[in-house]
């Protein structure tokens, strides 16, 4: 889906822009605004990054415990460590795959929550902060036809950032 996005200082400019696509004759079932009173980014569907590291940490999690608990065990037997004196050799191997498990999860926190928060938002985040600041968002989506005739209409009332995006079909 093609999406066009203005931002607007207040309400009122916001609602002005309605307005005037509204005049347009474009069709209103695709026009939004977002911010107090209107939509919210999750109504809308701006991915909170968040939300998006965990289910990433989640999902690596899966495979990176029980890996790191079958690399530990075998680690441990191939080099005979004796982690603690007061096990027997089969609870030396256990104990070194749940350091394993261990060091899984934490990379699965630390690797897959990161490039979740790093990557996993796109532009969302800037515009989840500007509705924060209480600023207001139009959004318009359609075809590339609609979105030439609203980005025309969206210039003319002067929003703060004005930005489209399309897929590449």
């Amino acid at each position: 889906m093609n999406y066009l996005i203005a931002v607007f200082p207040d309400r009122i400019t916001a609602e002005a822009a309605y307005t005037a696509l509204e005049g347009a004759n474009l069709p209103m079932e695709q026009v939004t605004i977002l911010g107090r009173g209107y939509k919210t980014a999750d109504e809308f569907g701006l991915i909170d990054p968040n939300q998006k590291a965990r289910e990433q940490a989640k999902l690596m999690a899966f495979w990176l415990v029980p890996f790191g608990f079958v690399a530990g065990f075998t680690f441990n037997a191939i080099t005979h460590i004796n982690l603690f004196s007061w096990t027997n050799e089969l609870g030396n191997h256990l104990l070194g795959g749940l350091f394993g498990a261990i060091g899984g999860g934490m990379g699965s926190v630390f690797v897959g929550g990161g490039v979740g928060i790093s990557s996993g938002s796109g532009d969302a985040l800037p515009y989840r902060n500007r509705l924060n600041a209480g600023k207001y968002l139009v959004a318009v989506k359609g075809s590339k036809a609609i979105q030439q005739r609203a980005t025309a209409i969206l210039e003319t009332c002067q929003p703060e950032h004005l930005q489209g995006y399309f897929e590449l079909t």
